[in-house]
């Protein structure tokens, strides 16, 4: 209910409320790649919420990330850390609240491209292509995927043994199994490990022998960076919790650091 409260405010606000009624579904807002940055963010003449206010509790899904304005795609840095947006002008000063799952998806290159088929312009095509986004916002992403084209004989395999309302089941179990570690620790505010930092976030989240082992030299070879470090514990974490396992292993942190390949790529290219 307090979240349905939340979400029911700032779409309020933003005179997205039909009827006096309430959200009673998480938002999901995907904006088109020209929006402004007062459209994003929030602003404006007589200030509204902006789209990332309105995917609060929510996904904001931007789909080609390249293609926003530089100076757009890096508004939501700031927010995706402090979990909300202040916008300040002259003579008025509004925050928003801005928890929300940033969700984006891009093309290897520029060319795109189906199965099968290769960029004419090299390798090259693709590494400009993807350095448009800056080290900062690729760092505050935590899960990094490449994800392989579909060809038409993909369409006609078999369903996989795991279907969503078995996923489900498993997400359902995990977030129960953090709201009670958070009870356990004195903090029944937190609802996941997202929302989890600092010196609790290092207790729960602290990986076994092989596991610690293992990211502190992932933190020295690939030079993770202080951020990098510990949303790399959070997503470990989950994994474990998935699992349903009350330890973080090797495995969860080993998985958990594939998932930033993306970023260390472009480390390493720099």
């Amino acid at each position: 209910m307090p979240e349905m409260l939340d979400v029911s405010m700032v779409h309020s606000l933003a005179g997205e409320l039909m009827g006096g009624k309430l959200c009673t579904e998480r938002p999901f807002r995907a904006p088109h790649h020209s929006a402004s940055m007062a459209a994003l963010v929030g602003g404006g003449t007589r200030p509204r919420p902006g789209e990332a206010s309105l995917a609060h509790l929510g996904v904001l899904f931007l789909d080609e990330l390249p293609e926003f304005q530089p100076v757009v795609r890096d508004a939501l840095r700031q927010p995706l850390e402090t979990v909300e947006l202040i916008i300040a002008r002259a003579n008025h000063r509004i925050a928003y609240p801005a928890r929300l799952q940033l969700v984006a998806a891009m093309n290897p290159c520029r060319c795109g491209g189906g199965p099968g088929q290769t960029c004419k312009r090299g390798p090259r095509c693709a590494a400009d292509y993807q350095a448009r986004i800056s080290g900062p916002l690729l760092d505050r992403i935590d899960l990094q995927i490449e994800v392989p084209a579909v060809s038409a004989a993909d369409l006609v395999l078999p369903a996989p043994e795991e279907g969503s309302a078995e996923v489900r089941a498993r997400v359902t179990a995990a977030r129960m199994r953090q709201h009670e570690r958070f009870k356990s620790h004195g903090a029944p505010h937190l609802r996941t490990n997202a929302e989890c930092a600092g010196h609790l976030l290092e207790k729960i989240a602290q990986p076994d022998d092989a596991g610690l082992a293992l990211i502190r030299q992932a933190a020295e070879t690939l030079k993770l960076s202080a951020r990098g470090f510990h949303r790399t514990l959070r997503v470990a974490r989950t994994l474990a919790d998935l699992d349903g396992a009350d330890v973080v292993g090797r495995i969860h942190v080993a998985e958990a650091l594939s998932y930033r390949g993306e970023t260390l790529r472009q480390e390493k290219v720099a």
